[in-house]
């Protein structure tokens, strides 16, 4: 019977850690800045209310993953409105110390057209991306030294070819 009640505890304990690393491991990837980042922009973008409608709810689980050596993330989110319910997808890339979004979209749940947020948080937080201009002016090329006039180079001789 001790035998028994000892091998039951050994179990317990197990399940206890494994759920608690598993649990722990989803906080981190819920507290993620992208996460942060989404959750903000989809909760104060005119488009998305109109979409999903408010107030939201953020139940279920955020999956995905970041990498903080390579620096690239990927995340989805669950949300709930009065209109319908969703994934919010949100991709980034790491900038030294800083996540930046890349990809933001609303995949609604019953198959509906999904709605792109990234150029309205990129035009709400200001981030600027460079424009090409074809009518600018070329900057002038930098000055470097000129090529020499002549070179030349030694071979050894008996260098196999055909004769």
């Amino acid at each position: 019977m001790f035998r028994d009640q000892l091998h039951l505890k050994r179990i317990s304990s197990t399940a206890l850690f494994c759920m608690s690393l598993i649990l722990a491991g989803c906080g981190r990837i819920t507290n993620h800045p992208l996460v942060k980042i989404a959750k903000e922009e989809v909760a104060v973008n005119n488009r998305s209310q109109a979409m999903l409608g408010q107030p939201l709810t953020w139940q279920g689980t955020v999956t995905g993953r970041a990498n903080e050596v390579d620096g690239i993330g990927a995340m989805q989110i669950p949300v709930r409105g009065p209109k319908t319910t969703a994934t919010v997808i949100v991709e980034g890339k790491k900038f030294g110390e800083e996540w930046g979004v890349t990809l933001l979209e609303i995949r609604p749940d019953n198959g509906d057209e999904k709605l792109s947020l990234t150029a309205d948080l990129a035009m709400r937080s200001g981030v600027e991306t460079p424009k090409f201009d074809p009518s600018a002016t070329q900057a002038p090329a930098s000055q470097t030294a000129p090529p020499p006039a002549e070179i030349t180079i030694d071979l050894p001789p008996g260098i196999p070819g055909p004769e």
